[in-house]
Protein backbone atom coordinates (compact mmCIF):
# COMPACT_ATOMS: atom_id res chain seq x y z
CA UNK A 1 0.00 0.00 0.00
CA UNK A 2 1.26 3.37 -0.80
CA UNK A 3 1.16 6.50 1.08
CA UNK A 4 2.35 10.19 0.82
CA UNK A 5 5.48 11.04 2.70
CA UNK A 6 5.37 14.52 4.02
CA UNK A 7 8.84 14.80 5.00
CA UNK A 8 10.30 13.34 2.33
CA UNK A 9 7.42 15.46 -0.08
CA UNK A 10 7.23 11.56 -2.18
CA UNK A 11 4.84 8.68 -2.62
CA UNK A 12 6.61 5.52 -0.97
CA UNK A 13 5.49 2.26 -0.20
CA UNK A 14 4.00 2.26 3.86
CA UNK A 15 6.43 0.25 6.25
CA UNK A 16 4.44 -2.26 9.01
CA UNK A 17 1.29 -0.98 7.49
CA UNK A 18 -1.24 -1.87 9.90
CA UNK A 19 -5.24 -1.16 8.82
CA UNK A 20 -6.95 0.94 11.61
CA UNK A 21 -10.75 2.37 11.56
CA UNK A 22 -11.70 5.98 12.58
CA UNK A 23 -13.96 7.30 15.13
CA UNK A 24 -16.08 8.40 12.26
CA UNK A 25 -16.60 4.60 10.90
CA UNK A 26 -13.87 4.81 8.17
CA UNK A 27 -11.12 2.93 7.24
CA UNK A 28 -7.47 3.83 6.85
CA UNK A 29 -3.64 2.54 6.83
CA UNK A 30 -0.93 3.51 9.41
CA UNK A 31 2.58 2.96 9.33
CA UNK A 32 5.90 4.26 8.60
CA UNK A 33 8.38 5.61 6.28
CA UNK A 34 10.81 2.95 5.47
CA UNK A 35 13.15 6.25 4.55
CA UNK A 36 12.90 8.48 7.32
CA UNK A 37 10.78 6.58 9.60
CA UNK A 38 8.59 9.18 9.58
CA UNK A 39 4.37 8.12 10.68
CA UNK A 40 2.73 7.85 7.23
CA UNK A 41 -1.38 7.86 7.15
CA UNK A 42 -3.71 6.65 4.36
CA UNK A 43 -7.53 7.22 4.15
CA UNK A 44 -8.72 4.36 2.36
CA UNK A 45 -12.16 3.99 0.68
CA UNK A 46 -15.62 4.35 2.13
CA UNK A 47 -16.55 0.88 1.83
Amino acid sequence: MEGYCVKCKAKKEIKDAAEVTMKNGRKAMKGKCPSCGTGMFRILGKA
